[in-house]
């Protein structure tokens, strides 16, 4: 299981009493219906800092999930998270191919430096089967998290579609990458 959750006591208390194998901190706010963009690991890095070794210490692997930014990813590296997850919703978002390649640059550009710095490094956020090879293709990437897309595509073609056809573009990427 993977818990994706609130930096709150409540959901730490929460974590620690069902014991998910991995938990990803997101700055989820009430009012949002899905979450607008990164973590702001830098100015709550004492907080993220104590909640990362408390989910550690009840055996769960921690990601944080953080803008494409190196400020946010020195951050992450203080606060001893192993893992992050890139946010790729602005990418997703971008309304043509120059904004489009802008933000995929950024995001090279972060997980490279995550990387670099000893980060295991995730993607998510609005990918889907039209723009998920870009992404997919990035060397460093370890994981993507993909769901609204592939849950919506099964509603008309089934479960096991939906999932084989992303599978077949991730696939198709990443065995292309350098």
């Amino acid at each position: 299981m993977n818990l994706e959750m609130a930096l709150t006591e409540e959901m730490l208390a929460i974590a620690e009493s069902v014991r998910p194998k991995y938990c990803c901190l997101v700055p989820e706010k009430r009012e949002e219906l899905t979450t607008e963009g990164g973590l702001d690991v830098f100015s709550q890095l004492h907080n993220i800092t104590d909640s990362c070794a408390r989910l550690k210490d009840a055996g769960i692997r921690v990601s944080l999930f953080i803008d494409a930014d190196e400020k946010q990813i020195n951050a992450a590296v203080e606060s001893s998270a192993p893992c992050i997850e890139i946010h790729t919703g602005h990418y997703a978002d971008a309304i043509d191919d120059s904004q489009k390649n802008l933000e995929l640059n950024k995001i090279i550009k972060s997980v490279e430096y995550a990387s670099n710095a000893g980060l295991k490094v995730h993607a998510g956020h609005g990918l889907s089967y039209t723009n998920v090879m870009d992404i997919a293709a990035i060397p460093e990437i370890l994981e993507l998290n993909i769901g609204h897309s592939i849950i919506s595509r099964a509603v008309l073609s089934g479960l096991p579609e939906a999932v084989g056809e992303m599978k077949r573009l991730i696939n198709s990427s990443v065995f292309s990458k350098p």
